[in-house]
């Protein structure tokens, strides 16, 4: 049986990244699935979802607006009858030290990644807490466990949905309701493809060199690790942050290859 089979998941920031291979993976596992998103999935991949999925809608959603996100959950329910799992996926990166980083951009990175996964948890957790049962997964990072210079919003953003993520696992584990999130590395998506750019190459092969497996991940390997939480398999797991990082964390090797 595969293992998310009959089950709801809503998965944000399912245009594209490591959301678009969650919504993907938990199709193939059996889920219907609600996409949302800020911008439209290319055809091609939510034609893949929606083929493998028992049943899949995607809604265009802005998560820092409560009412936008309250009305995509609202439609969910309304097509499906239950949310049974979330994964919060979607997320920004953003660049600043605190003496140069602009208010607005500060509020724009935290906005996005912190509170967009605060509301549409908030929204999805009352039916949760009414069937007494669920699997909340949110996409933190490692840089919400390490700082890295130069990106002081987004570190404290993921900080927060790391410790976010573990209050709600005290609050929420009476009621039957898992809280979990994952820390990746450095992943192959359209957030790091920048890293590509005349300028930011050398930053980028750097950075693939702190990572001791020597590459970046790939969206399904964080997918695999959401699917896991999500599932039974992990029927004593709730409050953790799960690394999967290629070793970022593990420390730093005094000789790079």
């Amino acid at each position: 049986m595969a293992r998310l089979d009959g089950r709801v998941a809503l998965v944000t920031g399912a245009a594209s990244g490591i959301g678009a291979a969650t919504a993907a993976r938990f199709a193939a596992e059996g889920a219907s699935i609600i996409g949302l998103d800020l911008a439209k999935p290319a055809d091609d991949a939510w034609t893949t979802v929606a083929g493998a999925a028992r049943g899949a809608i995607f809604e265009e959603a802005d998560v820092r607006d409560e009412a936008a996100v309250k009305a995509a959950v609202d439609a969910g329910l309304a097509r499906f009858g239950r949310i049974d799992v979330l994964v919060n996926a979607a997320g920004v990166v953003g660049f600043g030290s605190a003496h140069t980083l602009e208010v607005a951009e500060f509020e724009r990175v935290v906005d996005i990644n912190l509170k967009g996964s605060f509301l549409v948890a908030k929204h999805v957790l009352p039916g949760m807490i009414e069937r007494r049962s669920g699997s909340i997964v949110h996409i933190a990072s490692v840089e919400g466990l390490v700082g890295i210079s130069g990106q002081l919003a987004y570190n404290a953003s993921k900080g927060g949905v790391v410790l976010m993520a573990k209050n709600m696992a005290l609050d929420y584990s009476p009621l039957g309701i898992r809280v979990n999130c994952i820390c990746p590395g450095g992943v192959e998506t359209p957030m790091t493809a920048m890293l590509q750019m005349e300028g930011l190459k050398a930053i980028g092969e750097k950075l693939r060199k702190l990572h001791p497996l020597g590459r970046f991940g790939r969206p399904e390997e964080i997918a695999a690790a959401a699917l896991f939480l999500a599932s039974d398999d992990a029927s004593f797991v709730t409050g953790s942050a799960l690394v999967v990082d290629g070793g970022y964390t593990a420390g730093h090797r005094l000789v790079l290859d």
